[in-house]
């Protein structure tokens, strides 16, 4: 009792103090308080119950506006919520009952009361910044994004406003979420300070992000006669007008000779007029060789013909000061996506980017440019719900390179990069033969072994593992000697960006690697111009495999364990993608791809409940796969869709905060029934809302699990066992797991649709058996729409 009478002592006082200068810096009515709670160290602060959203009018509800862990060891767990005057009685309530009851079996609202061990007023900046401490802007002012609790474009013309009339600084654009809007403002902490005590609607402060440049400096010698060459072998599609990789960038000098014919003038655009659209640095231009080409060292070397299918686009994102004027990196991004879809709209287009922030503190938690990144590539804020292929960098290691592979462990991915709806493409390499007499080995060696992953890459292994697998795919990134110094041989070649002076220049981390990865999804797209950006994501890593390199990094063999696995997609994702798998399927293997629609939820009058699952029957050739027993096949599932953001630090205690709907995919057991497989699915659901693992029985199978895969918005497993059992298995499900579309029941999202694509494909051993024609005698088609 003592314990309920100290939080309400807390309370009370938290609401009869005035903020000392709140009165000199009002510029609007309070409406209510901030309130800090603080979770009882090494307990989790039962955050969903500190919110109350059932009131119809949004200025009378109680809003949770972020969570924090201490940083002190023990990470007792904050949480920052307004309450408005109407409800100052609500907490006073809970914890009078708990008071009343605790003697009862059951008190009244233990579960939240007893989580709790303090209660403040939040006037402190720190109450509302979720970055590290550290960064707190003390006296000079610094550029922050203040995240608002609206989506209300009206509001947050009044917040600027409001801004400028303090004399802050301000970037004139914001970025809307649901539920959250961001800006965008030069201030230090006693503005931050002040801002708190004149504004109902301030969720969390973060500081803004620095990027990095990179650019290689190195001129090789000019190739005229190669370009020549290579200009009379190459002919372009008539069709590739219909297709274009947009690069968002430097900007791209267009007269290159090898670029001039595939990228128009007026497909080269820029955000602002005053950045001008040619590549003021040359990292533009080297992205373009690479997208438009491939490979260009093989291009050139070869005595073929060389086929373009499509165009070239380029929207310069970068300003040629190198990023020394601030901007919400988000909204630059959406005007460039803007720009390029305004100009040929009716082209299918793969956006790419390798423009990052230089500092890896996210550690893999949604950023307000992450966030707009998959609310562009949803589409959800479109009328069309027009989805789009976002293909974005990993982000280098920083300097030295070197231990290697452990300091590239602990390098982090850079923001954007952990994108939910993004392919992130972090670095291998293949690259580890120098020509060159004058080197003196093993001191002037290569770092990494051949087909292990580059120096350069960035991953997601010191990442919080609630976040998604990160990067997804790795691509050729490039090799450095063990000294630190780079060579040609050990990096890949693209186009100069000053012809006039050199028309190659060499190229790598994780920018060559994106690239490279753009120019697949094209091809991908080319071939199949009806598939989806989901499938296409989809198709790439389906098409992915670990090297045995990469496998020897992370110790994977026949009895490796679950963390092991995890480990390695962590770094390496899920491989190298192999374009030859992606667009066709050998005499020994099948591939069904489906694009589907879904219903995850339907309001009712009970509330949002859970709607639709789907169930496939595979058409495998089920006595043939019977006919081989105990020989081991293998089967892979992938299952790519897009969640629209919910950004913003209100908790990864409630785990469906930030996407609005998860996807899963399940297969049946072996001897298990349609009616047992159904049920199942249905507990292993409710499981996961309630943080349970998987502990199906054909668990067994899976290689990666579905704790390890079921991260992020793309799911892929390989799925091994005997031709017998898999000849048993031939059912596999889609069905919904929560989000705030079923959460937030006041946002009115209960009834959205959504899509997905699913791919499943089967391999058997090298052995006289033909498993595609007895399916293809079952399918007329390999595609659902």
């Amino acid at each position: 009792m003592s314990f309920a009478n100290g939080l309400l002592q807390q309370l009370n006082y938290a609401w009869n103090i005035a903020p000392e200068n709140q009165d000199a810096v009002c510029v609007e009515t309070k409406s209510g308080i901030y309130l800090e709670f603080r979770g009882e160290p090494g307990y989790e602060l039962v955050t969903k119950s500190l919110e109350d959203l059932h009131s119809a009018n949004p200025d009378k509800r109680i809003r949770l506006c972020n969570i924090r862990k201490s940083e002190r060891e023990d990470k007792p767990v904050m949480a920052t919520v307004f309450v408005p005057k109407d409800k100052k009685r609500v907490f006073f309530k809970k914890i009078t009952q708990y008071k009343n009851t605790c003697g009862d079996k059951s008190p009244k609202n233990s579960s939240l009361i007893e989580s709790i061990s303090e209660i403040k007023r939040a006037v402190e900046v720190e109450s509302f910044w979720t970055d590290s401490k550290e960064l707190i802007p003390e006296n000079d002012s610094v550029w922050c994004e203040i995240w608002l609790r609206t989506e209300d474009q009206d509001y947050s013309n009044f917040f600027l406003r409001e801004l400028h009339k303090h004399d802050i600084e301000v970037t004139d654009n914001c970025l809307l979420f649901p539920e959250r809007s961001v800006i965008m403002a030069k201030v230090n902490k006693s503005q931050l300070a002040d801002i708190i005590h004149w504004s109902n609607q301030v969720a969390e402060f973060r500081r803004a992000k620095e990027l990095s440049s990179f650019w290689l400096e190195q001129s090789p010698s000019e190739q005229t006669k190669w370009v020549e060459n290579l200009l009379k072998r190459t002919e372009i599609d008539t069709g590739s007008d219909n297709y274009s990789v947009c690069i968002l960038d430097t900007g791209v000098n267009r007269l290159h000779p090898l670029l001039e014919d595939i990228l128009l003038k007026s497909d080269c655009q820029t955000v602002y007029p005053l950045w001008g659209k040619e590549d003021h640095d040359g990292h533009g231009t080297l992205m373009a060789g690479i997208a438009a080409y491939g490979d260009l060292a093989w291009a050139l070397e070869n005595v073929g013909k060389v086929k373009i299918n499509h165009m070239l686009e380029s929207v310069k994102i970068f300003s040629p000061t190198e990023g020394t004027n601030p901007e919400l990196w988000g909204g630059i991004t959406s005007q460039g996506v803007s720009l390029s879809e305004i100009q040929t709209p009716k082209r299918k287009k793969i956006f790419c980017t390798a423009i990052t922030s230089e500092d890896t503190r996210d550690r893999g938690r949604p950023s307000s440019w992450s966030a707009q990144l998959d609310q562009i590539i949803s589409g959800t804020q479109e009328k069309d719900r027009h989805r789009r292929l976002f293909i974005v960098s990993a982000g280098n290691c920083s300097t030295p390179y070197t231990p290697y592979p452990d300091k590239q462990f602990c390098c982090s991915i850079h923001d954007p990069a952990q994108s939910w709806n993004a392919l992130t493409v972090g670095a291998y390499t293949a690259k580890n033969k120098i020509i060159d007499d004058n080197l003196i080995f093993p001191t002037d060696s290569p770092i990494a072994p051949k087909g292990a992953i580059s120096p350069f890459t960035s991953t997601s292994l010191t990442c919080d593992k609630k976040w998604p697998v990160k990067p997804d795919i790795l691509m050729e990134g490039g090799n450095v000697f063990k000294n630190g110094c780079q060579h040609p041989d050990l990096m890949s070649l693209s186009t100069y960006y000053k012809p006039s002076t050199a028309l190659f220049d060499s190229f790598g981390m994780t920018s060559a690697a994106t690239a490279k990865a753009a120019w697949v999804a094209s091809q991908i797209q080319v071939k199949y111009p009806n598939y989806w950006p989901e499938t296409i994501r989809a198709l790439m890593i389906h098409s992915a495999e670990w090297t045995d390199a990469m496998k020897r990094q992370f110790e994977i063999g026949p009895n490796s364990g679950k963390k092991n696995i995890e480990n390695l997609i962590r770094c390496c994702g899920y491989g190298v993608p192999d374009l030859h798998r992606a667009l066709y399927c050998a005499s020994n293997s099948l591939t069904l791809v489906i694009q589907k629609g879904i219903q995850p939820f339907e309001k009712t009058k009970k509330g949002i409940k859970t709607k639709e699952m789907h169930l496939y029957e595979l058409p495998w050739p089920k006595e043939i796969l019977q006919g081989l027993h105990e020989t081991e096949v293998e089967m892979r599932v992938t299952l790519s869709y897009f969640i629209e953001p919910g950004p913003g630090e209100i908790g990864w205690q409630d785990r469906y905060r930030y996407p609005s709907h998860l996807l899963r995919f399940d297969l049946t057991s072996p001897g298990e029934s349609e009616d047992e497989f159904i049920r199942r699915i249905n507990a292993a659901a409710r499981n996961e809302e309630n943080g349970k693992p998987d502990s199906s029985s054909a668990a067994k199978h899976w290689t990666i699990g579905a704790r390890a895969r079921n991260k992020g918005s793309i799911h892929s497993d390989i799925w091994r066992g005997s031709a017998a059992d898999l000849a048993d298995s031939n059912l596999v499900a889609v069905y919904p797991a929560n989000g705030w579309w079923k959460e937030r029941k006041h946002l009115e999202c209960g009834n959205n649709t959504t899509r997905y694509s699913l791919i499943v494909s089967i391999k058997v051993p090298d052995v006289n058996v033909d498993i595609y024609t007895p399916v293809a005698t079952q399918i007329s088609v390999s595609i659902s729409t």
